[in-house]
């Protein structure tokens, strides 16, 4: 059975051990098949290495120590793998001034007055650029009646 709240207690014991090793198992409270699967649920998430050892049919501990997965687990920002984690996305200013010229030329506007904005759209400096892409974002999520769907389907809802 998984025991958060022994899941807790094994990561805050070893965080406060860190760099060294302890038997943990020795350290925790509760039944011994518990202490058992909750090491090696944490062992698997990689939080903690050691902990348990299988030989055959029986069970031992080990000493444990808590990774620095771990430790970033425990942290309220998430530690260094969250800021080793961040993904950037970053679009071409050609690939928006495209977007942004398709929508141009779909329009029902007079086709003169699309090829005057689409010539001082090319000519546009990039912070503008950028500038009027953030813009466009806001409005396209508020206007959007499905983003939050959109959005929910991403994320696997």
């Amino acid at each position: 059975m998984l025991d958060r709240k022994m899941q807790n207690n094994i990561l805050r014991k070893l965080k406060d051990a860190y760099p060294r090793t302890l038997l943990i198992f020795e350290l925790i409270e509760g039944d011994e098949g518990v202490k058992y699967t909750n090491l090696a649920y944490l062992k698997e998430l990689g939080l903690i290495t050691g902990g348990m050892q299988a030989s055959g049919n029986s069970l031992g501990y080990t000493h444990s120590a808590i990774t620095a997965r771990g430790l970033d687990f425990l942290e309220d920002d998430g530690g260094l793998s969250a800021i080793l984690g961040t993904v950037t996305v970053k679009l071409h200013s050609d690939t928006i001034r495209d977007l942004i010229s398709a929508k141009i030329e779909a329009s029902t506007l007079p086709a003169t007055e699309k090829d005057q904005i689409k010539a001082r759209l090319k000519s546009l400096p990039a912070t503008a650029l950028q500038a009027a892409t953030l813009d466009l974002l806001r409005m396209g999520l508020e206007r959007a009646p499905d983003a939050v769907q959109m959005i929910q389907r991403l994320c696997g809802f």
